[in-house]
């Protein structure tokens, strides 16, 4: 599995580590950035990541911000992106199974390297249940990108 990482300022240690263990599982990882921590703005590396996402040349992303809040709400507005903000370990494998996220928000400043690492685990081993009610449920969420897209 090809996985896109990318985080701002606020989050680009836990990146560093959370590379490690995508690696240490055998997957590759395309790093799109902030290297350093000069304030960025986070928007930029969550349209880096999801743009990589939506054209197939990854097969899902992790966003780390400092909350994982600005993330989560700049990759949700990203037609074919369901990124879901994850700081325990039943919601991550929740979120895979019921909602077959592509995308994995965390934030840096509200969780510890041992929980995301454990987080990350969880979320890129678990696989969509492909149950008929989350099915239906994922559809009716990937309608509302049609919707509402042509509303301003």
């Amino acid at each position: 599995m090809k996985v896109a990482i990318g985080s701002d300022h606020g989050g680009v240690r836990l990146k560093e580590e959370i590379k490690q263990v995508i690696l240490s599982m055998g997957h590759e990882v395309e790093d799109c950035g902030c290297n350093c921590t000069d304030s960025v703005d986070y928007p930029d590396y969550a349209i880096a990541v999801c743009d990589k996402v939506v054209a197939g040349q990854a097969d899902r992303g992790i966003l780390i911000c400092g909350t994982g809040i600005g993330m989560t709400i700049a990759a949700n507005k990203i037609p074919g992106i369901r990124c879901a903000l994850v700081h325990d370990l039943f919601s991550a494998k929740a979120t895979r199974e019921h909602n077959d996220s592509n995308v994995l928000a965390m934030g840096e400043r509200v969780i510890g390297s041992g929980v995301a690492s454990e987080i990350t685990r969880i979320w890129l081993e678990t696989g969509f249940s492909g149950e008929a009610r989350h099915a239906g449920r994922v559809e009716k969420v990937k309608s509302l990108e049609n919707k509402y897209a042509a509303h301003p």
